[in-house]
């Protein structure tokens, strides 16, 4: 079965910089996407960032320019790097992984930015 371990996280100032890491276990294949999304209390999860094992990225146009999602290719570990953060970026944000068949959710690691 398909786990998805998510680290990093936490509580920054506005400008500040967070990295996030999820890694997914028990596939003997490639996951297909790799990414993340996040939601915040009262709204809808959205999509932040994701790639593909081929590399090719697609980002929310809130955070372009300022997050940077990577990952190794053939590998099933994407880290996210959050910077200038500001507190419209905080929330609870979820590692997603798809295979050609199905979708894998982590459980989630909290963002706060906050002065």
């Amino acid at each position: 079965q398909v786990q998805l371990a998510e680290s990093g996280g936490g509580s920054v100032q506005p400008g500040g910089s967070l990295r996030l890491s999820c890694t997914a276990s028990g596939s003997s294949s490639t996951m297909v996407t790799m990414g993340w999304h996040r939601q915040a209390p009262g709204k809808q999860r959205e999509l932040v960032a994701m790639i593909t094992n081929g590399g090719w990225s697609n980002y929310a146009d809130s955070v372009k320019g300022r997050f940077e999602i990577s990952r190794e290719n053939g590998q099933n570990t994407v880290e996210l790097r959050l910077n200038n953060l500001k507190p419209e970026d905080s929330g609870v944000y979820f590692c997603k992984a798809a295979s050609f068949a199905e979708n894998y959710w982590g459980k989630g690691t909290l963002v706060t930015v906050s002065s």
